[in-house]
């Protein structure tokens, strides 16, 4: 009986926090964009919808800029080499002198970087993701700061791919934001404490 309680509380509490969306304190959210670089979103083969996503991240970068939110970049040191026109976040979304910007060797941004030191520095506990591969990085990471203990919003429209010999990039975007939807919050990995939540540009608020 504990147990189906248990269960009946996360559902409950998952439903309200995505009716009513996270309260989000500028002190302790962050907006990290994933491996938006010139090589991934120009290709060839172009990202999925790369105009529209990257107006969208702009927007956001704006919105942050605005109130004084953080913005964190992560760079995957694989696409082209270091320093050539393919590796540079793409200029649609360049990055300012105030922005943090990382560089990693692997798919999670969290691993053989620093960016949890850098996040922990500023108080950081809630990430707004956006940026590309949703089905590889951008998945990768997202779960993985569930499991640090970060609560994550997932930008619906703000990350993308490219097709793969199943699916198209399309289907790949829509399938990621209906899986990672409330992962964490009553799967283990989040113990009900932190959890993905997926939300439209439009209705971010911070």
């Amino acid at each position: 009986m504990n147990n189906i309680l248990l269960h009946m509380f996360l559902r409950t509490r998952l439903f309200w926090h995505m009716q009513t969306g996270v309260a989000t304190s500028h002190m302790t959210t962050a907006i990290l964009i994933i491996d938006m670089q010139v090589g991934l979103m120009e290709g060839p083969p172009a990202a999925y919808r790369a105009e529209d996503t990257l107006k969208t991240v702009r927007r956001i970068i704006d919105q942050a800029h605005t109130t004084n939110i953080p913005v964190f970049y992560v760079q995957d040191q694989d696409v082209g080499a270091v320093g050539s026109r393919r590796w540079q976040i793409h200029p649609a979304i360049a990055p300012t002198q105030s922005d943090i910007v990382l560089q990693k060797p692997w798919g999670d941004s969290f691993y053989k970087t620093n960016l949890q030191d850098r996040l922990a520095q500023r108080g950081i506990t809630q990430l707004i993701i956006a940026g590309m591969k949703t089905d590889a990085c951008v998945d990768l990471t997202s779960r993985r700061a569930v499991a640090l203990g970060y609560d994550v919003v997932l930008v619906a429209d703000a990350h993308t791919t490219t097709d793969d010999e199943t699916f198209t990039a399309s289907q790949i975007v829509a399938y990621h934001n209906d899986l990672l939807a409330g992962f964490g919050a009553n799967d283990g990995f989040g113990c009900g404490k932190h959890w993905i939540e997926v939300k439209p540009s439009h209705e971010l608020s911070f």
